[in-house]
């Protein structure tokens, strides 16, 4: 919703001559419309109409020689089908208001523009013509509206819940339609054949054939290795972990460096040289490994004073130096993030370059080699780590997860937030992401020590 309110207000600074229909009355949002379309020669924003009891809120009207262009402003990269529903009932209903209209648009985001700073927004949204897509569609909202309006007044529609209550969006009224059922049996879902990863045919097969519980399946059922692997940890209530584990991780040597990292995207770019929906790095943590024995611990994130990116690359580059692993848990995040980085800063790339071609993943070695039955399927590093080191879970941390970390940095860039907040979210931040770093060394240890040779 506030992406969609800060394309809105950018929408607004592109058309700088627009009027904006500024009040929560809907009468006199009418009215105020009605002036402002007798002049005839500037955008309006919000124009408000109202037909056969049906009342829109155009995002944008904009004249031009033919009458007027209406568009809907979104934050999505691309024209969805639910825009073409919303679309037609604001145009049908501007139509039989007596508007003129010689396009009906979808302003969405230009995944391409490139912001240079200034407040210059120019080029970021795209103007798709859906005109003749919706012609089909207008000559429908009169049966729609009608539908509505018998649902109205009816009695409470008696209608079973289904796919229909999450499509474009949840419904707000789930709860009241879909109270709580009944727990399942805990010993028959505790572990059901869904947590075979990459396995939903053959689950779907299991549960058509009565089998609930993974533990109950046949091996003779099971034929890929990490279905075997999942299966016999699951059935047998014990970790799994192969010699090869120990291996890679032996093979590394010293030093090492454990690196996370953690990003910000922003509809609406606020620093120079970004895009829409860049992934903007912030932070990253570092646990540094000399030798046997020996761990240090240091970190970067941005003071969020100004873009975060080439004081991230180059706290990273001289923290990590140009020897030694760098280990990370699904390597093609942190890759695309220095590539990404590389390319901003030409004279960065080098060293960038070096730490992508020493990055090491655990994440495969975890996957393919390790597998506790509380990790039910995942071998996401929040769910191999409770089984290898249960003090460090992530239960209790104010930031608990890669979301909560975009939202504390989105706070610690508003101006309104307090210094003292500021400093409780940096505080929070900085144990997040070290705990990330923290749980990698602990893996890699476990790796290490516990699979024989």
């Amino acid at each position: 919703m506030t992406a969609g309110t800060n394309v809105g207000e950018v929408a607004r600074s592109i058309y700088s001559d627009g009027v904006l229909i500024d009040t929560e009355s809907l009468g006199q949002a009418l009215d105020a419309t009605q002036e402002a379309l007798k002049t005839r020669s500037c955008p309006i924003f919000e124009a408000t109409f109202q037909y056969q009891g049906v009342l829109v809120r155009a995002d944008l009207l904009v004249p031009d020689t033919d009458g007027y262009r209406m568009a809907e402003v979104k934050s999505s990269t691309g024209v969805k089908d639910y825009h073409l529903a919303d679309a037609a009932v604001q145009a049908w209903v501007a139509r039989g208001a007596g508007i003129d209209l010689s396009s009906v648009e979808i302003a969405h985001i230009d995944r391409s523009f490139v912001y240079q700073g200034g407040n210059d927004y120019r080029g970021l949204l795209h103007h798709a013509n859906i005109t003749e897509q919706i012609r089909p569609l207008e000559q429908e909202v009169p049966n729609w509206i009608g539908a509505a309006r018998a649902t109205l007044a009816g009695d409470e529609p008696a209608i079973a819940p289904g796919d229909q209550c999450h499509e474009p969006f949840d419904c707000p009224f789930i709860g009241y339609c879909s109270p709580p059922m009944a727990q399942p049996d805990p010993v028959d879902e505790q572990f059901p054949v869904e947590i075979l990863p990459y396995g939903g045919a053959l689950a779907a097969s299991l549960r058509a054939e009565g089998f609930v519980d993974l533990r109950d399946v046949p091996e003779v059922r099971l034929s890929k290795p990490t279905h075997l692997r999942v299966w016999r940890a699951t059935k047998h209530d014990t970790a799994e972990l192969a010699p090869l584990a120990g291996a890679h991780v032996r093979a590394l040597g010293y030093p090492r460096y454990y690196i996370d990292f953690e990003t910000m995207q922003f509809v609406v770019p606020i620093w120079a040289g970004t895009s829409p929906y860049d992934q903007v790095p912030f932070q990253w943590s570092c646990h540094i490994e000399a030798s046997k024995g020996s761990m240090t611990h240091t970190a970067f994130l941005a003071d969020g004073s100004g873009d975060p990116r080439r004081p991230f690359a180059e706290s990273l580059i001289s923290t990590v130096g140009t020897v030694g692993a760098v280990i990370v848990y699904n390597a093609a995040f942190e890759r695309t993030r220095l590539r990404e980085l590389a390319e901003s800063f030409s004279d960065l790339a080098p060293s960038l370059n070096n730490i992508i071609e020493r990055m090491f993943d655990l994440l495969p070695v975890a996957r393919q080699n390790y597998y506790h039955p509380d990790m039910r399927g995942s071998w996401s590093i929040k769910a191999v780590l409770p089984t290898i080191a249960p003090e460090l879970a992530y239960d209790g941390l104010e930031v608990g997860n890669g979301g909560m970390a975009q939202e504390a940095f989105a706070e610690i860039l508003h101006p309104d937030t307090p210094q003292a907040r500021r400093e409780q979210l940096r505080n929070a931040l900085l144990i997040y992401c070290e705990r990330d770093t923290l749980a990698m060394v602990k893996i890699a240890h476990y790796f290490e020590n516990t699979a024989a040779m």
